[in-house]
């Protein structure tokens, strides 16, 4: 039982309290956040716009911070913020808004809380993580 104990400890170790929401359509984008986000210790869930970020958010523990992409079919990420902004417990998450192509200034007026440009400086991501989650 001891060692059922010290593994759930060491596993408890390795993984930091925090969730990360990464909501992009792009593959390989997800793919790269999520292994650089696993490997230091956060967990991470997906969904492929904004759309299924919403019914993530609807069914589930919020997760810390919120990694955003802007230029998604469905519903955009503009989309995303505006209901995101609607709901009082929603709109208290986190979100770093990840993009190559939007206009910054659209995505500034709506207010996220930390704008990172693609591709993405990993340190300063990693940092805001550290300061949030």
């Amino acid at each position: 039982m001891f060692d059922d104990q010290q593994n759930a400890m060491s596993e408890a170790d390795r993984c930091r309290a925090g969730t990360v929401l990464v909501v992009d359509d792009d593959p390989g984008v997800i793919e790269a956040l999520e292994a650089l986000l696993e490997d230091e210790g956060y967990h991470v869930v997906t969904a492929c716009n904004g759309r299924a970020a919403l019914s993530y958010l609807a069914e589930n523990e919020a997760p810390c911070v919120i990694l955003l992409d802007m230029m998604m079919p469905i519903m955009d990420g503009y989309g995303f913020l505006a209901e995101q902004r609607q709901h009082p417990a929603l709109s208290r998450i986190p979100v770093v808004v990840l993009t190559a192509g939007a206009n910054s200034n659209r995505v500034r007026a709506l207010c996220p809380t930390a704008f990172l440009s693609k591709p993405v400086d990993v340190d300063a991501l990693l940092a805001f993580l550290d300061e949030h989650c």
